[in-house]
């Protein structure tokens, strides 16, 4: 009798299992597809995050970039509480090599202004790459996102795979792509850390949406700057009219750039672009770059509001730079 108590016990619990295991799974949010790893010939060093590092830029009421401030002049505060700075740079001894992410928006509305927005784009990579120092990746994304050119200073494999693109896509997944990149490439980048995204319409497929570009770019200290071509490359390239009103997209193109200390540009030209593309060059070999360890050092999950000041507190110059960060601890690729 017991061992046929046994017998019809374990018979139950089989069962049970069988039950439990033919029931569907809960869906899960798919994550987007890896990026192959940077290549390096140096050895990868994982540490926690425990301090913030902020690439200032400093302009006078001309949009003129301002140089000759010393550390004396900055004021860092986090949440309204005023910070010890530990290591600051100029434009003339700021040595960290630049690493800069280009990525381009592939979706079947830029067809028109595909070679142009190529020449300008390559354009601006010859310019902002110092040989044996910095280093720039090319990527596209529409409905998928495609790592082109790792990062790289030869200018030759740049050119070849940005040239190398020929087809779009069928959607836009702007935000799937900058926390690609930011999570995969830029946390391990050992310099200064800037994504350059080109884009002319609004996000239509993306898993992440703007909240979760915006906390990974400023987790992974990765200022972005955008170049939106929706007004249209008037003259010789399809296009919408210039001057087009900014819509909820621009907006967020805008919001992205502002949290994360960088620009958005609206193009409305050819002119203008190439003058965007300019500019970005000359904002990233002028900045200021300020570190400095938080006294509250407890990794919370809180958001941690940060702000610069000129100690002078001068009204003739804006200064720009990331609004603040999640207290989550993290970690980076350590020179």
């Amino acid at each position: 009798m017991f061992k046929f108590k046994h017998i019809l016990l374990i018979g139950i619990l089989l069962l049970t299992v069988a039950v439990a295991s033919g029931q569907p799974a809960k869906a899960q949010k798919p994550s987007p597809s890896p990026i192959p790893p940077a290549e390096s010939g140096q050895e990868k060093i994982t540490v926690t995050t425990r301090r913030v590092r902020l690439p200032i830029t400093v302009t006078d009421k001309k949009g003129q970039f301002v140089s000759g401030l010393s550390q004396s002049d900055f004021l860092v505060l986090e949440d309204k509480v005023p910070q010890q700075i530990d290591s600051f740079s100029n434009e003339q001894n700021n040595n960290l090599p630049l690493y800069v992410g280009v990525l381009m928006d592939t979706s079947p509305s830029t067809a028109g202004k595909l070679k142009f927005e190529q020449e300008s784009a390559m354009n601006f990579i010859q310019t902002v790459v110092r040989p044996r120092r910095d280093r720039v990746l090319f990527a596209t994304f529409d409905d998928q996102i495609t790592l082109r050119q790792d990062f790289t200073d030869r200018l030759e494999l740049l050119d070849r795979a940005v040239f190398a693109v020929k087809n779009t896509g069928e959607k836009t997944a702007l935000y799937d792509a900058i926390w690609q990149f930011c999570d995969e490439k830029m946390r391990s980048a050992q310099g200064r850390r800037a994504l350059v995204v080109i884009t002319d319409g609004d996000d239509t497929y993306s898993r992440a949406d703007i909240n979760d570009a915006i906390d990974i770019a400023q987790r992974t200290e990765t200022t972005i700057f955008a170049i939106s071509t929706k007004a249209g490359l008037s003259g010789t390239v399809p296009g919408v009219e210039a001057g087009t009103t900014k819509d909820h997209g621009d907006k967020g193109l805008d919001r992205l750039c502002e949290e994360t200390g960088g620009m958005a540009f609206f193009t409305g030209d050819m002119l203008s672009l190439e003058r965007s593309f300019t500019k970005i060059a000359n904002e990233l070999r002028s900045q200021y770059l300020i570190t400095y360890r938080p006294s509250n050092d407890h990794y919370d999950g809180s958001y941690r509001k940060v702000e610069v000041k000129l100690a002078n507190a001068s009204e003739k110059y804006k200064l720009r730079t990331k609004r603040g960060y999640k207290a989550i601890a993290d970690s980076v690729t350590a020179k």
